[in-house]
């Protein structure tokens, strides 16, 4: 099969396209032929090697993984011993990254665990869109977000924060966008009240507060955030930079404990159940994915500098077939 392998942490060019062996689905697992795959942060990280630190799970001195791409999209071609779920031809998605990993290849084994069948009507480049993206920013917001509250979404023209856009209207509420102000007018026709060009303000500076924010960017301490979270708001901190990480975990905990303000990590979950939820809202035509481009799978390592670069709105794909 046709793969985009590397071999050493780097820039976008240590990607190269390479034949190698189809992977074997274990008797649990199902063997997808990837049709599309859409590219997430982690991706750039498992690259990139950076921060170092992420390096004691990806691996000290060289890539474990020498296939990135966890969310996935594409049809069943063969299925282990155990598997009952799935057949031969379903059309299904989700997110490796629990495991294996390997999405940008034309072959991916997966777990049944990590799939959902695609909605008949769901193509395959917004079916890949979904998985990770999709399911931090409902899994940041479903626990703490009622109607008409005042929502701050910082990065929202990322994957995470156009979901994000998209499910807090769906209870009415006052969404405020923070991006990359050549960015800002198409948040807005997505449907944020207000938005905010990070490059003139920093939010934690302004006298605005708000029921709940959430932050893919993960830029402040908890200190900050604490500013501008009105009594009894929730602040939910789904990715971002490891000294903030380490920052919302110790002193988030403390301010969450001894006051009415709820500063948290939220982490990635993936599940089915989340997944049919989103396919559901996707039906019904309350909520679908922002691509921003679509790029051939020899193509992967300029969609990978989009990412680094930030200039993305929304998802970037791969089309593998």
């Amino acid at each position: 099969m046709k793969a985009m392998v590397y071999r050493h942490y780097g820039t976008p060019e240590q990607l190269k396209l390479e034949d190698i062996p189809a992977p074997v689905p274990n008797e649990d697992e199902v063997l997808v032929e990837v049709r599309s795959a859409s590219i997430n942060s982690w991706d750039w990280d498992l690259l990139s090697g950076q921060p170092k630190i992420y390096r004691l799970l990806f691996g000290l001195n060289k890539p474990k993984r020498q296939i990135i791409g966890c969310d996935i999209a594409g049809k069943v071609v063969s299925v282990g011993n155990m598997v009952k779920k799935y057949k031969v031809g379903d059309r299904v998605f989700g997110d490796l990254s629990g495991n294996h990993w390997g999405g940008f290849a034309e072959f991916a084994r997966a777990k049944t665990s990590e799939l959902s069948l695609i909605p008949e009507q769901m193509t395959y480049d917004e079916a890949c869109a979904f998985p990770q993206a999709g399911l931090l920013a409902l899994q940041g917001l479903k626990a703490k977000i009622d109607n008409g509250m005042d929502v701050l979404i910082n990065g929202a023209g990322g994957g995470v924060g156009t979901f994000a856009i998209q499910l807090a209207q769906l209870y009415d509420c006052n969404i405020t966008a923070i991006d990359h102000g050549d960015k800002l007018e198409q948040l807005k026709r997505l449907g944020a009240t207000h938005v905010l060009d990070y490059t003139k303000t920093d939010f934690t500076k302004t006298s605005d507060k708000y029921d709940l924010i959430l932050d893919p960017m993960g830029r402040h301490s908890a200190r900050s955030v604490a500013k501008v979270l009105k009594k009894g708001g929730h602040y939910a901190m789904v990715g971002g930079k490891p000294s903030c990480l380490f920052n919302i975990l110790s002193m988030g905990t403390l301010y969450s404990m001894t006051g009415s303000k709820k500063i948290a990590v939220v982490t990635h979950q993936p599940n089915t159940s989340d997944l049919d939820y989103l396919s559901d809202l996707y039906t019904k035509g309350q909520l679908k994915p922002i691509i921003d481009q679509v790029y051939p799978l020899e193509k992967l390592p300029e969609a990978l500098q989009r990412i680094g670069d930030g200039k993305m709105i929304g998802k970037l794909v791969i089309r593998v077939k």
